[in-house]
């Protein structure tokens, strides 16, 4: 069964976190051991794949950038603009089935986790359609938003060929969940380091000698997505490690939709606002797994202990590359142009995107958590007062009022999400570990394999 070697890691990291015989310091010591080893074996390959997925983008960018500025300027719209709206939208939609499977797997109810991926699948097309409209309609879409004739113009090519992307985000971030919450993630950092390399010989070949330009170069991108989620498909229907969570096509994936897209509502409301604000990629895969892993196997204080590991490698890791954007800050823009005035506007912000990865050390991993207790709700609403009561209206006094420009507007988002971060910090902190295993196992006892499983404990009661 797979995840079968990290399943038996987790039961002992339980006991030795409960062996009161033992000295504290030893059992942090034994304990910080085991869960480093499952962080690793987990959090490492989907860092990996998390990040190919990223340069993907940006390798379509730089391409961009270096066919001319407006190019660049066009290209980076659609893609840190538009595209990051349906990605957002998408990926939020889609940690409901993080939740479900995550807790469904620690429970070893198996066969549910491809009822959980279809149901996801199905929810995420349907919501890509209007995605689809909108991309249709990009052009006037930006001139509404105030950005010049030529710029919404080239933009709207550029999202033209993003269309068939909205539909592989529709399937591959279920699939993703799917297979995270069962810890296999290796397969996925192979396919997507290989499409990788597909993706820019492909990219250079339709862009600069074929001459397809801005919308080469988006097609590129969405086939090379298709083609991530058609081998990630094939894996999970031929592998062996995926024969007791994935038993085929069921109806019952039609049931029990409406139930569902609540939970998915919340996780979208929860995660795509922090896209849209940031307009930025934030890794909390390893949290989620590991907390709701844990609480569905009935263990608290692994779930407990993973919260505060994982935090503080996160913490450590996003401090050493805010240090290196500091160190290169005069150098980061020449990848996507030789502008010197882009160069100097970029060294200029540096310091806040350092503050920014500082900050992403520690609230995706909280995000994280709340995704593995199931806590999309409350989350949600911390959101919407943090980043649109506070962060926004502080970003437009300082940008507007006080003139400081991008820096002001900047600098509100980093307050809304500092604020955002110490509410979760402190609910987080305050979280009865022992009670969050009493929830989830009152959603397993709650089964019914016929109508809707796990979903009858996501109620008003829960956060």
């Amino acid at each position: 069964m797979a995840g079968g070697e990290e399943h038996g890691a987790s039961c002992g990291l339980e006991s030795i976190l409960t062996d009161t015989s033992a000295p504290l310091a030893r059992r942090g010591w034994l304990a910080g051991a085991v869960e480093l080893r499952l962080l690793a074996r987990l959090a490492a390959p989907a860092v990996v794949v998390y990040m190919i997925n990223f340069v993907m983008s940006m390798s379509t960018q730089i391409l961009c950038g270096h066919l001319g500025t407006l190019e660049l300027a066009a290209a980076s719209l659609g893609n840190t603009g538009v595209q990051t709206f349906a990605y957002g939208l998408m990926l939020g939609m889609g940690s409901a089935v993080e939740t479900l499977c995550g807790q469904a797997y620690g429970a070893h109810k198996y066969d549910m986790l491809g009822i959980y991926l279809q149901r996801s699948v199905i929810l995420l097309g349907l919501t890509g359609i209007p995605l689809a409209v909108m991309y249709a309609f990009s052009e006037p879409l930006l001139l509404l938003m105030g950005q010049s004739p030529e710029i919404a113009r080239a933009a709207s090519i550029f999202v033209y060929g993003l269309i068939p992307q909205i539909f592989a985000y529709a399937v591959n971030f279920p699939i993703q969940k799917f297979l995270q919450a069962q810890s296999i993630v290796l397969p996925s950092a192979y396919i997507s380091t290989a499409t990788l390399i597909l993706h820019v010989m492909l990219s250079w070949v339709l862009m600069y000698k074929v001459g397809l330009g801005l919308l080469g170069a988006s097609l590129v991108l969405s086939v090379s997505w298709w083609i991530i989620v058609g081998v990630q498909f094939v894996y999970i229907v031929v592998s062996p490690t995926c024969r007791h969570t994935w038993t085929g096509f069921s109806w019952q994936a039609f049931s029990g939709l409406p139930s569902f897209f609540k939970l998915s509502a919340a996780s979208a409301v929860m995660l795509c606002l922090e896209a849209w604000y940031f307009q930025v990629l934030v890794l909390n895969a390893a949290a989620s797994v590991r907390v709701s892993n844990e609480l569905g196997a009935g263990n608290p204080k692994s779930a407990f202990f993973s919260v505060w590991v994982v935090t503080g490698l996160s913490a450590t890791i996003s401090t050493i590359l805010a240090v290196v954007i500091l160190c290169l800050r005069n150098h980061i823009s020449y990848l996507f142009t030789n502008d010197e005035a882009v160069s100097d506007a970029v060294a200029d912000l540096s310091p806040l995107l350092a503050i920014t990865l500082v900050l992403g050390g520690i609230q995706p991993v909280l995000t994280g958590v709340a995704v593995g207790c199931g806590w999309q709700q409350f989350v949600a609403y911390v959101n919407v007062g943090s980043y649109y009561i506070v962060g926004v209206p502080l970003g437009v006094v300082l940008g507007f009022f006080f003139n400081l420009g991008a820096k002001g507007i900047w600098g509100g988002l980093i307050g809304g999400t500092a604020l955002q971060t110490t509410i979760l910090l402190w609910v987080t902190i305050r979280t009865d570990w022992t009670k969050e295993v009493e929830e989830a196992q009152k959603r397993l006892n709650k089964w019914d394999e016929k109508k809707q499983p796990l979903l009858a404990g996501f109620n008003d009661n829960d956060k």
